[in-house]
C-alpha cells in the first residue's frame, strides 16, 4: 500500500531566513563597528548565537526541505526548492563549526578554505535563482558571496576584510529580515511580496 500525503504549500522558508538574518545581524555590529569590544565573553556569546540562530534555523529549514522533497514528496519538485534544501543545510551546518570555534577561541585562520566552498555554494545559488526569475533570493546569494570574499580576507588578516564583512553581514541581514517577512505574509495572509 502506498502511501500520499497532500502537497503542502508552507515549507519553512521562513524560519531559514530569519534565523540567518539574526545570526548577520548580531555578528555585524562587532566586525564593523567593534561593538561588543572583543572580548572572551564577547567570543563566547557571538559563538552561542552562531549555533542557535544561523545554525539550527538552517539546519532545520534544509532538513524538512530535503525530506519533505525526497522521502514524502510534499513540496513541489522544482530546482530553486532543491537549492533551497542545499545551501540551508550546508549554511547551517557550517554555522555550527563556526559558532562552535567562535565560542571555544579557536583558530579563525582555519575559515580560509571554508570562504571558498561558501563562495561556490552562494554562486551556485545565486545561478539557480535568477535563471529561475527569483531575483530576490537571488541577490540574497549574490550578498553571500561577498560576505564570503570578505570573510576569506579577514582571516588571512586583511583588516579592511573584517570590515567589509561587518557591512555586508549588516545588509544581507537586513533583506533577510525582508525575505522573512515576505514569506511569512505571503503564507499567512495571501500577500504577494515578492520573493
Amino acid at each position: 500500500m502506498d502511501v500520499v500525503f497532500d502537497p503542502s504549500a508552507y515549507p519553512p522558508l521562513a524560519l531559514g531566513f530569519f534565523g540567518l538574518g539574526t545570526g548577520y545581524l548580531v555578528y555585524g555590529p562587532h566586525e564593523l563597528f567593534g561593538y561588543p569590544p572583543q572580548s572572551d565573553e564577547t567570543d563566547r556569546a557571538l559563538g552561542v548565537w552562531g549555533i542557535w540562530l544561523p545554525g539550527m534555523c538552517q539546519f532545520v529549514t534544509g532538513l524538512i526541505l530535503f525530506i519533505g522533497l525526497s522521502w514524502f514528496e510534499v513540496f513541489t519538485k522544482s530546482p530553486p526548492l532543491y537549492m533551497a534544501a542545499l545551501a540551508f543545510s550546508a549554511y547551517g551546518i557550517h554555522w555550527f563549526a563556526m559558532g562552535w570555534n567562535r565560542y571555544r577561541g579557536n583558530e579563525a585562520r582555519t575559515n580560509a578554505g571554508m570562504c571558498v566552498a561558501y563562495m561556490v555554494i552562494s554562486a551556485m545559488g545565486a545561478t539557480v535563482f535568477f535563471r529561475a526569475g527569483d531575483w530576490p533570493v537571488g541577490l540574497l546569494f549574490v550578498g553571500l558571496f561577498v560576505i564570503y570574499f570578505c570573510h576569506f580576507f579577514s582571516v588571512i588578516g586583511v583588516k579592511l576584510g573584517e570590515r567589509g564583512l561587518g557591512l555586508f553581514h549588516i545588509l544581507t541581514g537586513g533583506w533577510l529580515m525582508y525575505l522573512t517577512y515576505a514569506v511569512a505574509v505571503n503564507s499567512s495572509l495571501g500577500y504577494h511580496w515578492r520573493v
